[in-house]
């Protein structure tokens, strides 16, 4: 299974934005997950794929298809940008911009969102580093029922109990029971 570093991620968003840009695009995404811990946070070396939500253009197809044009270039999956995990998303914040370049904009969602989509997935120890790594950008000097209150309007519903067992253990693994 391929994986995507920081400056391969880079690389195919920037490439991805030149192509936009030829044809008179802008594109703005919402990147998700992996791709997120390794651009803003550097919290991994690399990420399985680049999960993004596409905000503009509007007809995300002429996104896909650049997006396919950049995956034959560097020979890469063609699905190495996908929405898969637009699942886990209830609504769209607005973050910081993660990466910027002619053509192309990408915004993380809020740290909040981002927890409770690793919370609400909750699937393996990658997501667990990530809450973990997550929970220390949004717990610290927060009290602990102030921090569940700003995730979870973006708990995906079915996963609320899940995702505050996982809290609940994650927090007192961080900063005991308080």
């Amino acid at each position: 299974m391929a994986t995507f570093t920081r400056t391969e991620i880079e690389a195919g968003l920037k490439r991805l934005g030149e192509l936009a840009q030829a044809k008179g695009l802008h594109i703005q995404l919402t990147l998700v997950g992996g791709a997120v811990m390794v651009l803003r946070f550097d919290a991994r070396p690399s990420t399985r794929d680049v999960d993004a939500v596409i905000l503009q253009p509007r007809e995300a197809r002429l996104v896909r298809e650049l997006a396919k044009q950049v995956a034959e270039e560097l020979e890469w999956t063609e699905d190495w940008l996908n929405d898969g995990a637009k699942g886990y998303l209830v609504g769209i914040s607005k973050g910081d911009v993660i990466f910027q370049a002619p053509g192309i904009e990408a915004h993380s969602p809020s740290l909040e969102q981002l927890l409770a989509m690793k919370l609400s997935a909750w699937r393996d120890d990658i997501d667990i580093s990530d809450a973990r790594r997550l929970l220390q950008e949004v717990g610290h000097g927060r009290k602990r029922d102030d921090v569940w209150q700003s995730i979870e309007p973006f708990l995906v519903k079915g996963d609320e109990l899940t995702a505050q067992y996982a809290f609940m253990d994650l927090w007192e693994s961080l900063y005991g029971t308080n």
